[in-house]
């Protein structure tokens, strides 16, 4: 969350001359609902579920850049499965720096919502420390806060290699 997924996703796509999909905004727009309202209609695990779907049906689709949600690789086999259809990139960033990036605009995302500007880095710290084990078995882990597209590129295609 706040890495820079779908930013870098979109300029890696554009970089690869690949398409692009942010799963959040897919399931929005498959849903008719957002995130925020999906989490407090229904909660988290029924949106889990529904997010390991549409995560599913993006095997369908070549050439295509997938930025997921923070929370994506953590439930259902899901980093298992990303791993098996596709090279995985890690956008890895310090817990300050997230929390920099997220304050602004916390109010719009669900899991976050709640905090007050104190508790946001901690909890920023122990979601990163809870989801890292998912996180570190990307096939790639980039340092999230460069801007290097090119070097991005070069290490998914390497990894393609493999």
């Amino acid at each position: 969350m706040g890495a820079g997924k779908t930013t870098a996703g979109k300029k890696l796509a554009t970089a690869m001359g690949f398409g692009f999909t942010d799963l959040d905004a897919f399931i929005e727009e498959q849903e008719g609902i957002s995130i925020e309202a999906y989490f407090e209609t229904y909660g988290e695990a029924k949106f889990r579920q529904t997010e390991q779907a549409y995560l599913r049906q993006t095997a369908n689709r070549q050439n295509m850049v997938v930025a997921t949600g923070g929370g994506t690789p953590c439930f259902h086999d899901n980093m298992d499965w990303m791993n098996q259809h596709g090279v995985t990139v890690y956008l890895k960033m310090s817990p300050a720096a997230l929390a920099s990036r997220l304050k602004p605009g916390k109010d719009k995302r669900p899991l976050l919502a709640s905090l007050n500007e104190s508790e946001l880095p901690g909890f920023i710290e122990s979601r990163l420390t809870e989801r890292e084990k998912y996180y570190s078995r990307a096939q790639v882990i980039f340092d999230g806060m460069s801007t290097r597209i090119d070097l991005l590129k070069e290490s998914i295609l390497a990894q393609q290699k493999r």
